[in-house]
């Protein structure tokens, strides 16, 4: 298995159990300490955008799907799909911390806004990373050169998610994990 592609995989499995995390807390609700219900939100959504959006997201686009476009033209249209989930992917987590602060500040008339907006989010999040799982990444299995793949290593490498623990956490990290872990519910917290 090739580093860069354990690393992707690693970075989709805390992805993907943030969103389930998110999606059970928010159909949760606040219970009794909305205070800590939005607070714990609030660095969720921080957690994607600082991580998935800034470093996972970037090193596909600059990396991975030009070296797969260049050998397979037969997938263009699904890189160019991939690609403008990309770039709306930061707008629609700003759109969604919007939606956060409006229930949080308003109250309840804007929970369901904010419920129907990151539940499209969130299926829509599962959906591209199903793509990249079950499509990009054995095209790249198939076309990419060991020179490339070394590349790609060292670059993905790079990457620093404070969510999975086979890494060392990051000291400015540090607090964020632990808000999230320690008040989440499973599948990525304690709470």
């Amino acid at each position: 298995m090739h580093k860069s592609l354990q690393i992707i995989r690693d970075e989709h499995a805390s992805l993907s159990a943030m969103l389930q995390s998110m999606r059970l807390m928010i159909k949760r609700g606040p219970e009794d300490d909305k205070d800590l219900f939005f607070k714990v939100l609030r660095a969720m959504l921080f957690y994607i955008d600082e991580f998935p959006e800034k470093q996972h997201h970037p090193k596909e686009s600059k990396l991975l799907f030009p070296l797969i476009g260049e050998r397979s033209p037969q997938i263009k249209d699904l890189i160019d799909k991939l690609e403008i989930d990309h770039k709306y992917g930061e707008y629609k987590i700003r759109e969604l911390e919007h939606l956060l602060i409006g229930w949080e500040m308003l109250g309840d008339k804007k929970r369901d806004e904010f419920n129907h907006f990151s539940n499209q989010y969130i299926t829509f999040y599962m959906q591209h990373m199903q793509l990249e799982e079950n499509l990009i990444i054995p095209e790249a299995l198939n076309v990419l050169t060991p020179d490339e793949w070394d590349t790609l290593d060292e670059e993905f490498a790079l990457n620093f998610d404070p969510l999975n623990t086979k890494s060392p956490r990051q000291s400015e990290y540090d607090h964020l994990f632990t808000q999230i872990t320690q008040f989440t519910p499973a599948p990525i917290g304690l709470g």
